[in-house]
């Protein structure tokens, strides 16, 4: 079944985001990190204000990922020096195994097509294994490691991880 992929733009749809993205990061990320980072990981980067100062001020895009009226997962881009950086991108733990990130790279390989860039780039945790590999599969490779210190005395701890885009 195809996703379907909507832009964000109302405060409904960035609450509805907000909330799916705490679900995921309570469930996915408790065995890499604290849950005192976690909390504090989705008050700055997932809650409704930081989603809406990022679409307004910061130059990202959101997108809902939908099958039959329902909300899978989302992702958030930004262009950036000729790439597209996928700055977040979360399926439920329900709905994953089910070809979602096939068809959502599918989507943002369309994107940089469009927009003639050149890679997409991420930041991935590096102990988040299943993520690593679920974007190996998906053609990327990790390109080196970065240690940012995001405030309050927690750091994320990464692989940058890229994929060339073959523009026609």
């Amino acid at each position: 079944m195809n996703l379907i992929f909507s832009k964000v733009d109302t405060v409904e749809e960035m609450a509805e985001l907000a909330q799916i993205a705490a679900e995921i990061w309570r469930e996915h990320y408790i065995s890499m990190i604290t849950m005192e980072q976690i909390d504090y990981m989705i008050e700055k980067f997932q809650s409704v204000p930081a989603i809406r100062e990022q679409i307004q001020r910061q130059g990202y895009e959101y997108y809902a990922m939908r099958r039959e009226g329902a909300t899978v997962g989302y992702m958030s881009v930004r262009q950036d020096e000729g790439k597209l950086f996928l700055s977040k991108f979360y399926v439920g733990k329900e709905h994953r195994g089910h070809g979602y990130a096939s068809q959502a790279i599918a989507f943002l390989e369309q994107l940089c097509k469009e927009r003639g860039l050149s890679h997409i780039w991420l930041t991935v945790n590096r102990h988040n294994e299943s993520s690593i590999e679920v974007y190996r599969k998906k053609g990327f490779q990790a390109v080196r490691e970065q240690v940012a210190d995001i405030g309050n005395g927690f750091v994320m701890d990464d692989y940058v991880m890229e994929k060339e885009i073959l523009v026609s």
